[in-house]
């Protein structure tokens, strides 16, 4: 878990069926290492938003929760209509939250989809994507998953897609195993935010490989949702 001011530490983290949507609430947290980790990968998301080329934009989101990264963006973008969304999420308390905030911004395009991220099966229809984030995933499931969802983005992006991933840096740190196997699969690093005295890593990375088939019905990863690595 990464621990910072703001931070609940492992023996305080809340559990039971509203386990995720309290865990949330540390957004709100002036000083948190969520609230600022937030604020990087939406800043990446605006950057990614700002140097697409024109014309139509598909965007996915695995395990999405609240949207607080797309829909903290997209309101106010000048890209915000060409862009048809779906945030994947199987909490139907995040997932209702989600809706409602893009019903109140008007961003008929954002679909919130209650269902398994996991699944390759959840982002048909709308792949090959030009921006799929993965962020609060990759701290929650075995290192072989990450691989494995790693080696399934090929599937999932557009030419020149643009990936962004996150993952804490507690020892043992993955996150530079983690970005070898984007090198691997064909992405090209643009950034990697790092900063104390936070321990978690955004990564973004664009496709320059060539692009797969989609491959639905394939699960990439197991989440671990029960609060024992609790660094969605």
């Amino acid at each position: 878990m990464e621990s910072s001011p703001g931070r609940l530490s492992p023996g305080q983290l809340p559990t039971g069926p509203d386990h995720w949507v309290r865990w949330h609430q540390q957004y709100d947290e002036a000083g948190s290492s969520l609230r600022r980790r937030l604020e990087i990968v939406s800043h990446r998301l605006r950057q990614a938003l700002d140097a697409a080329p024109p014309g139509p934009l598909k965007l996915v989101s695995m395990c999405a929760g609240e949207g607080r990264d797309v829909l903290g963006v997209l309101p106010d973008h000048p890209r915000r209509d060409d862009v048809a969304a779906r945030l994947v999420e199987l909490d139907p308390h995040l997932a209702a939250a989600a809706r409602e905030q893009a019903d109140a911004a008007g961003l008929s395009s954002v679909e919130v989809a209650e269902g398994d991220a996991s699944s390759t099966s959840a982002y048909a229809g709308m792949v090959p994507a030009d921006i799929v984030l993965v962020c609060g995933v990759f701290g929650n499931v075995p290192d072989e998953d990450v691989c494995a969802t790693v080696s399934e983005l090929p599937h999932l992006c557009a030419p020149g897609a643009t990936v962004i991933w996150t993952r804490h840096r507690m020892a043992p740190d993955l996150t530079p195993t983690i970005r070898g196997w984007f090198a691997d699969a064909g992405f090209e690093e643009i950034a990697f935010d790092a900063e104390q005295p936070y321990l978690f890593g955004v990564g973004t990375a664009h496709f320059m490989g060539t692009p797969a088939p989609f491959r639905p019905g394939r699960t990439m990863f197991t989440f671990r949702g029960d609060g024992a690595a609790a660094t969605r």
